[in-house]
C-alpha cells in the first residue's frame, strides 16, 4: 500500500516549497528512486525545471518535463495534469488536489507551505488518505 508523507514547511518564504522539492528530489535520485513531480500549473513546472538545474552549485539532477504519450528518458519527471507512463516509485505532489493516479506509487510526498490556504488544502488531502486507510507520516521542518 502507498505510504504518504506530509512535509510541513515552517519557512514562509515564497520559494521555500520549491527549494525543498529540489532537496527531496535530489535525495530520492541519489537513492535510485524514480520520481514524478506533480505540479500545480505549467508555470510552476517551468519554474521547477529551471530550479532543479541551478538550486545548488554542486548538484546535478537530470530531469525532464513530461508530456502525455512521450517516452520518458529520465528517472526524474515533472508534469502538470498528466499521468506519467512507465515506472515511478515516488510522487511529489505540489498540486492542491490529489492526482487520481497516486496509488500506483510506493510513496507520496505532500509538501505543505506556510500559508493558510495551502494548509487548509493539505488538511483535506490528509483526511482523504486517512479515511481510506493509507499509512500517514508527518514531518515538521
Amino acid at each position: 500500500m502507498t505510504r504518504v508523507d506530509f512535509y510541513i514547511l515552517q519557512d514562509a518564504r515564497p520559494d521555500a516549497r520549491h527549494t525543498f522539492t529540489c532537496k527531496l528530489t535530489e535525495k530520492a535520485y541519489k537513492q535510485g528512486h524514480q520520481v514524478y513531480i506533480n505540479t500545480a500549473s505549467d508555470q510552476q513546472m517551468k519554474q521547477l525545471d529551471d530550479l532543479l538545474w541551478t538550486y545548488r552549485d554542486d548538484s546535478f539532477i537530470p530531469h525532464d518535463c513530461y508530456t502525455a504519450g512521450e517516452r520518458a528518458a529520465q528517472t526524474i519527471l515533472l508534469g502538470h495534469a498528466v499521468e506519467p507512463e512507465g515506472p515511478s516509485d515516488v510522487l511529489i505532489n505540489l498540486a492542491g488536489d490529489i492526482p487520481r493516479f497516486f496509488s500506483r506509487f510506493n510513496r507520496v510526498a505532500e509538501l505543505v507551505a506556510g500559508d493558510d490556504t495551502d494548509r487548509e488544502s493539505a488538511r483535506a488531502r490528509y483526511r482523504f488518505y486517512k479515511d481510506r486507510g493509507y499509512t500517514l507520516n508527518t514531518h515538521k521542518l
